[in-house]
């Protein structure tokens, strides 16, 4: 079991398996040209899973995939299945930007991804076009329904931005209410790789605008997922996800894999330890020590709304969110 100095069990991680991203959204990296690492950078799948071993043994109960855009990665239903097949009881996720998800729906989830997580901030097209600069919002659409098609288990996040997508909260819910997916407003979080031009909304202005349409009870937090539940009266659920709350960081469960190997112990931060080296040379125990290391020195919380800074350093695309 991984625990870390601040008695929290460490049993999920999230692998990079690539920076790439076909978007270029407002909230992540919209000036970045686009470029990639090159391919002799990135580990492996092969290198990957030797990790992933490594951590299920040590206790990991979860993994989830991300990029960048994952399903840029070649044959991601190769290292999916690889996860699947060493233990079918590991929570196998994805967080995916469903642009290229109607052609790969079936061979993911026939290689054991039972969920993924989409970002819907917009059903308007124009919308989707100035936030991910790209016309996307079809394809995306499109994605989500082969997913829930094949089976797949469709989690939904908006980012609400004032003077974007604000008006569209309660149609975002409705439309995930409508087919069943649970949604999760986030809000931005400051980072330097993010638009200066974004004013996000905060978790008491979300609330004041969802309550002028619903009722609904406060959950609090379910066990370690970082987001606040509420329950409106016919039993519909949604999430708020506050990093700028003190109790964000309290359950955290979570270390970050970048597809170079650099493992990274806190969303908000860009310090790491690299396994690149170790798993290259087949030495496993040295990765094990890393592992433990970066669970040991995990930070207690982020930054965000503190005194030493409340904008993160850290590209965010190097890893999801």
């Amino acid at each position: 079991m991984l625990i870390d100095s601040y008695d929290r069990v460490v049993d999920y991680i999230r692998v990079s398996v690539t920076e790439r991203c076909n978007f270029r959204c407002q909230y992540c990296m919209p000036e970045k040209p686009f470029s990639w690492v090159p391919k002799e950078n990135l580990l492996s799948f092969e290198e990957l899973f030797e990790f992933m071993k490594v951590c299920i043994d040590e206790g990991v109960k979860k993994v989830r995939i991300t990029g960048g855009e994952p399903l840029l990665r070649e044959d991601l239903d190769r290292f999916i299945k690889m996860i699947y097949d060493y233990d079918p009881s590991i929570d196998l996720a994805m967080t995916t930007n469903a642009y290229l998800l109607k052609g790969t729906a079936q061979k993911l989830k026939d290689a054991g991804l039972k969920r993924i997580n989409v970002s819907i901030d917009t059903l308007k097209p124009e919308v989707a076009i100035k936030i991910a600069q790209k016309d996307v919002l079809a394809n995306v659409l499109e994605g989500v329904e082969e997913a829930r098609k094949v089976g797949l288990k469709v989690k939904v996040n908006m980012v609400p931005m004032k003077g974007m997508n604000a008006d569209e909260i309660v149609d975002v819910l409705e439309y995930c209410k409508a087919r069943d997916m649970s949604v999760r407003f986030i809000e931005y979080m400051e980072n330097q790789y993010a638009s200066k031009e974004i004013s996000g909304m905060k978790s008491d202005e979300l609330l004041g605008v969802l309550s002028e349409k619903y009722e609904f009870s406060d959950d609090g937090f379910d066990g370690s997922s970082p987001s606040h539940y509420y329950t409106m009266k016919d039993g519909y659920r949604f999430g708020i996800i506050e990093p700028y709350g003190d109790d964000f960081c309290k359950q955290c469960n979570r270390i970050r894999l970048t597809a170079e190997g650099n493992l990274i112990p806190c969303l908000y931060f860009d310090e790491a330890m690299s396994i690149a080296k170790s798993v290259r040379e087949g030495d496993i125990k040295a990765a094990a020590a890393v592992l433990k290391e970066v669970v040991r020195t995990k930070p207690e919380k982020n930054r965000w709304g503190g005194d030493e800074s409340e904008v993160s350093t850290r590209a965010f695309y190097e890893t999801g969110g």
